[in-house]
């Protein structure tokens, strides 16, 4: 038996979507993924040709290197692309292999989670996107996160980006994940809920220490030698 998957009808429903994946399966499934994933693609491609994080390109246009400033911005360009694939295929493909060992969840299924999990994501981005569009520049951080409110308080890079990985969205995703999820494992509550949290949380703490890496000072130091 198959079932029309509907986004945003299953979106704040996850009960009734798994209760439809007990007896049936997604109609179409991969046109979904690849639907996705295109939008996905476009979206990052959109952000790189606006300008988004591709400030330091500017000097190069600025001192009259027009012709590298132009393969400059090609080869941002192909960098969001590739990048907007790996970081797609991290979220689809990777944790819902790490979700399906730990909880024991059907891959199939999870894979249909994970989906959502993605879609929201890449809301996520397109509405900060849309946001620094209309004032016209960006910053490191997202306005829908806790990095803004943490550079307030905080005097500490690696805990300004930790918190700026930790936003509302990342609330629902666990949210959906958990109202997913239950129907099908035989984790207890509490251990599913950890598990849960315990993900974001240490993506968050890798994505921290690598922003605070002088990686390039690193470069520069080996150039010189």
């Amino acid at each position: 038996m198959f079932f029309e998957f509907r986004f945003w009808k299953y979106l704040f429903h996850q009960q009734d979507l798994a209760n439809s994946l007990k007896d049936a399966t997604v109609r179409d499934f991969k046109g979904r993924v690849w639907m996705v994933a295109l939008l996905g693609v476009l979206l990052f491609a959109l952000r790189d040709i606006w300008g988004m994080h591709t400030e330091g390109l500017t000097t190069l246009f600025a001192k009259g290197f027009g012709e590298t400033y132009i393969i400059a911005r090609i080869v941002s360009l192909i960098g969001a692309i590739l990048w907007s694939l790996v970081y797609m295929a991290f979220y689809f493909f990777l944790i819902s292999y790490v979700l399906h060992k730990l909880t024991s969840v059907d891959l199939s299924k999870v894979a249909v989670l994970q989906l959502f999990v993605v879609g929201l994501l890449l809301l996520e981005k397109a509405f900060v996107f849309v946001i620094y569009a209309i004032v016209g520049y960006t910053t490191d951080f997202s306005v829908l996160s806790f990095g803004p409110l943490a550079a307030v308080f905080l005097d500490n890079d690696f805990f300004v980006y930790f918190f700026n990985e930790l936003s509302l969205i990342t609330g629902l995703i666990i949210a959906i994940q958990f109202q997913f999820l239950r129907n099908y494992t035989e984790l207890s509550t509490r251990n599913l809920i950890i598990i849960l949290i315990a993900i974001p949380i240490v993506l968050a703490l890798l994505v921290a220490g690598f922003e605070v890496l002088p990686i390039e000072t690193w470069i520069e130091g080996g150039q010189a030698v």
